[in-house]
Order: C-alpha cells, then structure tokens, then sequence
C-alpha cells in the first residue's frame, strides 16, 4: 500500500490545495483533494487487465471550484432535497436557501466541498487511510449548532473504497452525508451507460412529486420500470411513460433498501458487460438515491477533454430519504446534541467474465 501526495493547484486567496493518491499491491488507486475532500479518480482493471478511471471529473482546480455536478464531493450537512427549504427541528424552523426551486437540495449554495478540509493520512490494518477533518460552525448553511465533521477513505486490499462519515454538534442538528460522485463502469469519458445493468437491493421505493420531493408514500417496484430486483439494463425502461420517469427525466428516487438499518449491507450492484467491470455498494444506510445523470452537460470540459453527457454515469448516493425530517413515517436523519453520527458505505470494485 502507498500514500502519495502532491500539489493540486492554490486557491484566489493562495491556499495550496493538495491531491493524496491511494494504491493498493495490485495497483488500483483512488486520488482525492484537499478541496472538499472531493474523490477524483479510481482506476480498476478491466477483465484483460486494462486500467480506466471510472469517476468522471476534472484535470484542474478551477474546474472543481465550479463543479456544477458535485463530482465526487461529500455532500453535508443534509444530502438531497429539504421541501419549502426550511426544516423544522425540536418545533422551530430553520430557514435554508431556497437552491432547486422552491426547495434546498444539498445544502446549497454554501457547500462543504468549496471548502478546504484538513486531511490526515495513515496506514491501517485495513488499508491505506485519508481522514478529512471540517469543522462546521453554529448557523453555518442555515443548521443550528457547531458541528465537527469527519470523512475518511480507505483503500483496501481487496479493492474496497471505504467511505466512513463522522459528525458530532453541540445542538440538535441534520446529518445526512452522501457521496456524490458519478460512475462510469466503461471508463469517464466512454460515452452514455445505458447498457450497463444495475441491481438494486430494493423492493420499495418513495415516490416523489414535479419538484422531486417524496409524497411520504413507500410503494412497491413490482410490476414498474422502478424494479430493479433482478439485474437489468439502465436503458432497458428509462424511456418509459411512467410519472416518476417522466418528472425526474429518468432515474432521479430514491429507493428503499431492503436490508435492516444500521446494519452494513449490499444495497447495489452495477455490471459492464463489455469490460467486465462490476462494482458492488454496500451501507449501513436505509436508502439510496439512484441517479442516470439525467441533467448532466458537458458546461465544462472533464478530463482529458471528455465532453460528459446526459446518462453517460450514474450515481449510488447511500442516504437517508430525501425530506425525511419532514415525513416523521421516514427514518430520522436528526441528530441529538452530543450523540455521534457513524455511518459506512463501500464501493467495491471487481470484473467477471
């Protein structure tokens, strides 16, 4: 295992900003910044053994400054969508920024990986380690209180990124942290993926309205183009006129996980066939949002030139559900003061024939 570092470019106000790269003995690595603590790369091989970077991003600083699609960024202190903007905890209102139409989502627009994080490397039992420190203060995006906020990346020998999110507050607060980076199985760049197939561990999922905020109701996927119990091709329902398609532009829900909270399990699976690439998620986490990229353009050009495109990634975003403080029938994304927010969520990476 090795833990390189090296300069990534300095922000307007001169900061540095560093880029630390992982590698395991089998030479897949994983790179991320010290803006934002934002993933920037994974290489894995294909079944010949050929290696590709399969997270779309950028060669460059400015470019993630900017980074409309949130590439590869911890998403914090809420994850996905907050109706009306303002969320209501132990009975008071807080206002947030009203980002997606009538609604906030992502904690925009002061959002935590515009920020430099602190980052500490380490070797582990389990791998080679990057924990990024933020501290997060009291009113900060609109929550209450003074958060301390912990995410960590650990690159395994059996070609895991382990993602662990740590957040403590003095006050009651949101926690609800994702990871928003965009996968491309073919490699970043290669094109739209809606050969590729996907499973998800979901037999349920929220229904959402014209602004994508859930109605509250968890309906079955049996029987919709929302199924994907047994494995099957992106494209294969995308196009079908069904309202939760037609109001997202494709897969934008979040979905309901079958397994028991709090418990780490397989929560999705997704296969290019061409490559033989598979990458399995796994989360201790009760929902995952499954996204096709649908809104994705190509404003600023990723890397090495490549142009992204609508559905050319998708997204396994590991989450509580979407307005969930607003839906008490939802699992709680609150935290109480003083009490520790520990979550985990894996991509595992591997190829079959």
């Amino acid at each position: 295992m090795a833990i390189k570092k090296e300069s990534f470019g300095f922000m307007p106000s001169g900061q540095e900003v560093f880029k630390y790269t992982l590698t395991n003995s089998q030479g897949i690595s994983a790179s991320f910044i010290t803006l934002g603590g934002i993933w920037v790369s994974m290489l894995v091989p294909d079944r010949d053994g050929k290696m590709e970077d399969v997270v779309l991003g950028y060669d460059d600083l400015d470019s993630y400054r900017k980074n409309p699609p949130h590439f590869g960024a911890p998403i914090g202190r809420n994850a996905n969508r907050i109706g009306g903007a303002v969320i209501t905890i132990d009975g008071k209102d807080y206002k947030l920024a009203a980002n997606n139409g009538p609604n906030n989502l992502h904690s925009a627009p002061d959002l935590y990986h515009n920020r430099i994080w602190e980052c500490s490397p380490s070797e582990t039992d389990q791998g080679s380690r990057l924990d990024f420190y933020l501290e997060s203060p009291d009113g900060d995006q609109g929550y209450p209180g003074n958060a301390k906020i912990t995410v960590s990346y650990t690159l395994t020998e059996e070609n895991s990124l382990v993602l662990d999110y740590h957040m403590v507050c003095d006050a009651d607060t949101v926690a609800n942290f994702t990871n928003h980076s965009y996968f491309n199985l073919a490699g970043q760049g290669s094109g739209p993926v809606l050969d590729q197939l996907v499973w998800l561990g979901a037999s349920h999922y929220t229904p959402a309205d014209e602004v994508s905020i859930p109605t509250g109701e968890i309906a079955p996927v049996a029987g919709t183009p929302m199924d994907f119990t047994e494995m099957k091709a992106i494209g294969r329902d995308i196009g079908a006129d069904f309202e939760a398609l037609n109001f997202g532009k494709g897969y934008d829900h979040n979905w309901v996980l079958d397994h028991e909270p709090g418990v780490l399990s397989l929560a999705a699976k997704a296969k290019d066939p061409a490559s033989g690439r598979v990458m399995e998620t796994w989360t201790d986490l009760p929902g995952i949002q499954f996204y096709t990229a649908n809104f994705l353009t190509d404003e600023l050009a990723g890397k090495g030139g490549a142009r992204y495109g609508s559905r050319h990634a998708y997204c396994f975003e590991t989450q509580y559900y979407p307005d969930a403080c607003h839906k008490p029938q939802f699992p709680s994304p609150i935290l109480k003061a003083g009490e520790a927010y520990q979550t985990t969520t894996i991509y595992k990476f591997y190829t079959e024939s």
